[in-house]
Parts: C-alpha cells; structure tokens; sequence
C-alpha cells in the first residue's frame, strides 16, 4: 500500500482552488511519487507533457521536476509539485484560448513551396468565414491555386471599399535547423512565443484580419463602407497567379477598392512600422565573353577578366549606396541594393572543373531592388557602360524588371503626409489602441501590394509586430501570443476608423486618380 508523505499537497483541494474540476484529467503526482525514480514515474511525466496543453513546450519545468527527483530533494520536490499546478494552469489556459488555438490551427497547415496546401488552407478560411457570417468566394485564374475573397458589406456600398489583402503561402524550411518543428505551432511556455513557419510572414496577418472582425461582429459594430478580405496564393513565388491576375481582373474592378492593407515588417523596438511603397526588382545577369586559351597563358581580354572588372564596378557601387544606410543618412528602403546571388564560369569535367583551360564565357547574376526615389533610368544607363559595356565582350539581361514608374512616368507609391486621409486615419487608429508608429518608409523586397498600387490603388503596408526580431524566412520564425494578440486590437480600431470614413465617393476617386 502506497503511503503519503505528511508534507505532502491536498491535491484535490488544491485542483479546486486552482479551477480545475472535471474535463480533462491529469495524472497529478504526490510528493512521495515525486520521490520515486520508479518507470511509471517517468511515464506519468511523459504523460504529463503529452496531454495538458496544445502544443505548449513543457520541457523547462519537466526538466525541473525530472532535477529534483533524480537528486532526491524530497523538500524542493513538494516546492515543485506546487509550481507544476500553477504550470498546469497556465497551459491549459493558454491553450484553451480559442483565439491563440485558430491562429495555430492555420500555422499548422503546410502551404510551404513548391507543394503548397492550398486547399487545406481554403477550407479552413471558409469555416472562419462560415463561423463570422462572411460572404465567400473561390477564385482560380490559375488551376489548383484558390484564391478566396470575403466581404462584409457596408451600409453604403457606393462608398469605396477597403481591402484587407494576405498570402497564403510560406517558403520552404530545413526542419533541423528548428528548434521546433516548424507546422507545429509550438507556444514557447516560459515566452509564449509561437514558433512555425508564416507566424510572421503572413498568417498572422490574415487571422488578425478575421479576429478583427469577430470582435467588430460581437459588439455589433456596421461598417459604413464595404470591407472585403483576400487570401491570396503564390506571393512567395512573385504573385504571378494570385494577387497580379487579381488586381488585373473584373473581380478586382467590381470591388471599387480605395485602399488596401498588406504585410509590412516586424519591429525590434515598440514602434510599428508603416510602409508607402517598395523597392522593385531588377534581376540582372552580366555575360562577359573572351578567347579561350591555356591556363598557363598570360593575355589580355580574357572572359573572366572582362567579368571581374564588372564585378568590382558593381562592388564599389553597392559600398558607397551601404555606407549612406550605416551613416545613418538613409534608410535600408531608400538607397538601390546590388548582391550577386551566383557565379558561373569553367570547363566541368567529372571530377569538378578542368583545370588548365580559361573558358569563353563567364557570367554572374545580381539581385538589384530599387526605390521609387531612385533614378532607374540612370542606373540602366550605368549598367549598360559601366557594368557590362559592349566594348569589353560583355552583355546583359535582365530575368526580372519591374518599373519604379506608373504609366503616366510617375512614382509607384502611396502619398504619407495629410494628403492622403487613409494615412492619417491609419496613425490615428494606431494611437487610439494606445500603441506607436515610426516614420513612413518604403519596404525593402516585394510584395502583392505593388499589383494593386500598379493599378493606381492606395495601398499601405502594415504588420503590426512590435519588440520582435523580423525573422521572416529565417530558421526559428516566432510571433510573440502578446504581439499577436495585441495586432488584433490595433486592426479593431483601424478597421472602425476606416469602415466609418465618410468622405463623398468623388472625393476618393479625386485621390485615387492623383496616384
């Protein structure tokens, strides 16, 4: 017959003061249990970090406890014992959050390239949708890529409408370069920080969206102008088939849409960051040509000769516009960046390359993001002399351009001063829930927002993720459950100023217009 300790805790009581009657049950461990090094010790602790919480990391306090008992501290074990309790607790109220649980319900579907679960991930935006009362749609421009539209409808549907717009596709990851399995959705308990792929690019936007609006529904809030939601597929492979077919779609053009939200960026301090524009890509590829020869041979004019002087042209470039960003004097968005992303010259042979022959043909591709500030046709002209200039074997292509300019040679950005009422009510919501912003800057890579910005439509991009490292892509991508839950009050309050705008329909155009 098993004795208890006289130390030991009333568990049942303490069960009941901590509120845990009925539902799920726990193996609890006596001190006297605690004391024990018996298998079924063990089993009950395995048990233990199997069945309380949703994908929680017990490990810490599993360690503790595994500590005590290896080390037969019968006083520090009951200390213990009552800390697992508040443990216990704590996960289970952490996983028992509804709204903690569907953002990683989503994390948990694998929509990382090049095998997407695009329909998976449909499925369960259209049981959100279902579950808010939201009108639904379903769009392929391209088979086996759904792209799925929501729409709250405004009181005044000839107002223009906003468009909350998010991806759902994620990179690729090397799993063991995680500290947890990255479509898991683990909550770190000791940080509660969620570790999985898309927590910060983009699926934690797209819920903050739908939660948004749940608690817009529950307080009975009716929105002035329409409010539609995209969930688009591809943006992680350049949006080709998702956001740049929609926005260049009668779809997109029933909508009347006058501004659009998109991804923004994490913030490692407690300032949100709002972007009005973007870099645009220049995939450049350098070719330099030249006669072949010995490898012992010294001559002039060779292939790889022609090349690096090319690259170290583009070097001395890429150092001065570096040096302005560590100077301080521009931000990362505003100056061009250049880096090559492969080199390619050599004979191959099977055993790797030939070793006394200089080859023809030599060529390195660069990756160039340029701002809307920039002078793009200047940097062609540079291109083109001092880069790959015809008079040393050398040419030029480009695998990617996109245009800093619209059609009429402007800009491709959105206005950030008092012009543009969208801006200005946007920093007014983000006040209003009590939270900070930076200064407007332009986003350093791409997003879906440049299709819609293309088509003369306002759109600013937003993530709101303060005091977080920005580890979109990155191994370990987290999103902190107080970040998250906090995003969702300041997508509440921008929600409610910008569906309540009231400005007259020609005055919107008359902005869209200026664009």
């Amino acid at each position: 017959m098993h004795h208890q300790s006289s130390q030991h805790f009333d568990l049942e009581q303490n069960n009941a003061a901590l509120g845990f009657g009925g539902g799920e049950q726990t193996s609890w461990l006596s001190g006297e249990d605690l004391r024990s090094s018996s298998p079924s010790h063990h089993r009950n602790l395995s048990a233990f970090s199997n069945s309380t919480a949703n994908n929680i990391d017990c490990r810490p306090v599993i360690s503790l406890v595994t500590h005590c008992t290896t080390n037969k501290m019968p006083m520090a074990c009951n200390g213990v014992l009552y800390l697992l309790h508040i443990f216990i607790f704590l996960t289970r109220t952490l996983a028992g959050d509804p709204v903690l649980s569907r953002f990683q319900q989503y994390l948990q579907i694998n929509t990382a390239h090049p095998s997407p679960s695009y329909y998976e991930a449909a499925d369960f935006i259209l049981s959100q949708a279902k579950a808010l009362s939201l009108e639904s749609r379903t769009i392929e421009f391209v088979k086996n890529k759904p792209l799925i539209l929501l729409k709250w409808t405004g009181k005044n549907p000839n107002l223009p409408s906003i468009l909350l717009n998010s991806h759902t596709d994620v990179v690729p990851v090397e799993p063991h370069k995680w500290s947890h399995p990255p479509f898991d959705a683990t909550i770190d308990a000791p940080t509660g920080n969620i570790y999985a792929r898309g927590s910060q690019d983009m699926k934690c936007v797209g819920l903050q969206y739908l939660e948004a609006i749940r608690n817009l529904k529950s307080s009975n809030f009716e929105p002035l102008r329409t409010i539609y939601i995209s969930f688009v597929p591809d943006e992680e492979i350049g949006g080709h088939d998702g956001a740049e077919m929609f926005a260049n779609s009668e779809v997109f053009d029933e909508m009347n849409v006058g501004i659009v939200l998109d991804e923004g960026l994490a913030s490692p301090d407690e300032s949100y960051r709002l972007f009005y524009a973007e870099r645009c890509p220049m995939w450049l590829v350098i070719k330099a040509a030249g006669a072949p020869g010995h490898g012992a041979k010294l001559y002039d004019g060779t292939a790889m000769e022609n090349l690096l002087k090319s690259i170290e042209s583009v070097r001395r470039f890429r150092a001065a516009q570096f040096d302005l960003v560590k100077a301080g004097l521009k931000a990362e968005g505003e100056v061009v960046s250049v880096n090559m992303v492969f080199l390619k010259a050599g004979t191959p042979s099977p055993t790797g390359f030939v070793m006394n022959l200089q080859p023809s043909e030599a060529q390195a591709g660069f990756d160039i993001r340029v701002p809307p500030i920039a002078d793009q046709a200047s940097l062609e002209r540079r291109i083109a002399e001092e880069w790959a200039p015809a008079s040393r074997n050398m040419t030029f292509e480009f695998k990617q351009k996109v245009s800093v300019y619209d059609k009429n040679g402007r800009p491709i950005l959105t206005a950030h001063d008092s012009s543009n009422p969208w801006w200005a009510l946007l920093e007014g919501a983000i006040l209003q829930a009590n939270r900070k912003f930076g200064k407007p800057e332009i986003f350093p890579a791409s997003t879906d927002a440049r299709y819609f910005r293309l088509k003369g439509v306002q759109a600013i991009g937003f993530s709101p993720m303060a005091n977080t490292p920005i580890l979109l892509h990155d191994h370990n991508e987290f999103l902190n459950k107080e970040e998250y839950l906090k995003g969702i009050e300041v997508y509440e309050s921008i929600l409610k100023s910008f569906a309540s705008f009231a400005a007259e329909t020609e005055k919107d155009e008359a902005t869209k217009d200026e664009l």
